[in-house]
């Protein structure tokens, strides 16, 4: 029989997002079946054993959207479902960007997320039942995972915050904010859109929206808690000595300076500098240490110190300031300026 939890995302509405799972999907490694109104989603995840030759997290986020959980059968000439609609992919991508951040970083196995719309109504949006089924899975699955996260919509109807509008509801909100949190408050994923709204609403909407996911959160790890599996021992690369980081940093801070501080630079050239510099440093190295961890070495340094230079200074590397645009040239009648030759062919 499935366990199920229960618990309520908004008081006002009085919605109830409910989690179920040891009914559909029994041999992946964690499956989770999501519910709110009439709309449900199964997200399962499925991660190899055998870590993979990358060296970065190999995931691949698949939402579909089926005809059938709206009671369609599709009316192409084939009778089947074709390839992912514009809609699915952009939902598969806020998916991957609320849960790829709270994967270990040195977890290297190939992962596969998939979630099937199973039922949809007219009332509620399938994207954050999606996401919530998700971090879900994951929780309850042995695969490592720095979650859950909990998501939350929130809608702004004369300058009341809606939690969870219904698809009514969003076309007359003047917002439609998606947020995905981790416990402690944390935020993970932001995305949305708006119409005019003051900085303090946006900001009001996003802490209430924290506030909300904390609720979805603490009844993840409680199923978690009491169904989820052990999570799977890894192998692990032996990190980088500190003294050769130390080499690297020393080797190369204010080289990385001077380059990032030389205007005169375009980004084809100071592309170049860094590239000389970089096999520079590895040339000095290479005797101490694995070539792959001291560039991802260098490369870190590089970029916690591009990071650094901007905010001391408040200029890009470009010699923009952060509230200034690039130079924008238009033009018409693009062909008039150029000659064209004609060439006869055999």
């Amino acid at each position: 029989m499935p366990e199920r939890h229960r618990f309520r995302t908004s008081k006002p509405r009085r919605t109830t997002l409910k989690l179920s799972t040891g009914q559909y999907a029994r041999f992946a490694d964690g499956a989770c079946v999501a519910t709110l109104g009439n709309t449900s989603v199964l997200a399962t995840v499925v991660s190899r054993a055998k870590q993979s030759t990358s060296s970065f997290l190999p995931l691949v986020v698949d939402y579909r959207q089926k005809a059938a959980a709206a009671g369609r059968i599709p009316t192409n000439f084939l009778r089947r479902e074709l390839g992912p609609t514009e809609r699915e992919i952009l939902t598969s991508r806020l998916i991957d960007r609320s849960l790829r951040p709270l994967f270990p970083a040195n977890y290297f196995y190939d992962t596969q997320i998939v979630c099937n719309m199973l039922a949809v109504d007219a009332t509620n949006p399938p994207e954050t039942v999606a996401i919530n089924a998700a971090s879900a899975a994951l929780a309850l699955s042995d695969v490592p995972w720095n979650g859950p996260i909990g998501a939350v919509r929130l809608g702004l109807i004369d300058n009341e915050i809606i939690i969870n509008p219904t698809r009514k509801d969003l076309t007359s909100s003047a917002l439609n904010l998606v947020v995905a949190a981790t416990r402690n408050n944390l935020v993970v994923m932001l995305e949305g859109s708006a119409e005019d709204v003051l900085q303090q609403d946006l900001l009001k909407a996003i802490k209430l929206g924290t506030k909300e996911a904390q609720h979805i959160v603490r009844g993840i790890e409680k199923l978690q808690k009491e169904h989820g599996k052990t999570k799977r021992e890894y192998e692990t690369q032996v990190p980088l000595a500190q003294n050769l980081v130390d080499s690297v940093k020393t080797l190369s801070t204010m080289k990385i300076r001077e380059i990032l501080s030389d205007h005169s630079h375009d980004k084809t050239s100071r592309d170049v500098a860094i590239q000389d510099l970089r096999q520079t440093v590895l040339n000095q190295l290479r005797d101490d240490g694995d070539l792959t961890q001291l560039q991802d070495a260098f490369n870190a340094h590089l970029r916690q110190t591009f990071r650094d230079v901007i905010f001391e200074t408040d200029v890009r590397c470009d010699g923009r300031r952060l509230d200034e645009l690039r130079n924008i040239s238009c033009q018409v009648r693009i062909m008039s300026t150029y000659t064209a030759i004609g060439v006869d062919l055999a």
